[in-house]
C-alpha cells in the first residue's frame, strides 16, 4: 500500500487494519498526531485525509490507500509557518501542545471548507477536540483570525483583557 503524507508518496508495509495513527507514528516517523484516548473522542490524532479532518486512531490504513494525508508538518515549518500556525502563535493558542496539531488540522479543514470567523461555527468545527490547558477562547480567536486572513508580527503576542503582565508595566 502507499499514501501521500505531506506531499511525499510513502510505501506502507503495515497490515491493512493497522490504524493510520500507528502507521504515521511507528512506521513513517511522523509524530505530530498524538495517541490520546485512541477511541476517537479527544481529537489529538486528527489529520486531514483528502481535505477532510479524520481521527487517525480510528482509520485503518486500508481505508486511505492512495490518499493525501496532511499532518501539522504539512501546514508549514518553523521558519515558514502557515497563516493558521501564525495565528496560533500570535494568540498563544497552544499551551502544553498535546492537542495542538489535531486542533490545527480540524481548524485548517474548517477554513479550507469555507469556514468563517463565526465563533459558534468554529466551536462546532472543533467540537470533540479536548484541550485540558485552555478555556478554548484563545484557540477560537486564533482560528477566527486565520479565517479572516489576519496577518501577524510574530515578535508580538496578542493580549487579551484577562491577561496579566506579572512584570509590572503593561
Amino acid at each position: 500500500m502507499n499514501l501521500s503524507v505531506n506531499g511525499v508518496t510513502r510505501d506502507v508495509d503495515s497490515g491493512p487494519l493497522t490504524s493510520l495513527l500507528d502507521v504515521l507514528r511507528e512506521e513513517l516517523g511522523v509524530t505530530s498526531p498524538k495517541a490520546g484516548c485512541e477511541q476517537g473522542g479527544c481529537g489529538a490524532c486528527t489529520v486531514i485525509v483528502d481535505g477532510v479532518a479524520r481521527r487517525s486512531c480510528l482509520t485503518p490504513i486500508a481505508a486511505v490507500e492512495g490518499a493525501e494525508v496532511t499532518t501539522v508538518e504539512g501546514l508549514g515549518a518553523p521558519e515558514d509557518m502557515s497563516p493558521l500556525q501564525q495565528a496560533f502563535t500570535h494568540h498563544y493558542a497552544a499551551q502544553c501542545g498535546f492537542c495542538t496539531s489535531g486542533m490545527m488540522l480540524a481548524a485548517q479543514a474548517y477554513i479550507d471548507g469555507g469556514g468563517t470567523d463565526d465563533p459558534e461555527a468554529i466551536q462546532e468545527a472543533i467540537a470533540g477536540h479536548v484541550c485540558r490547558c485552555t478555556g478554548y477562547v484563545k484557540i477560537i480567536d486564533a482560528i477566527a483570525a486565520a479565517a479572516r486572513g489576519d496577518s501577524f508580527d510574530l515578535t508580538v503576542t496578542a493580549q487579551s483583557a484577562g491577561m496579566v503582565n506579572l512584570g509590572g508595566a503593561v
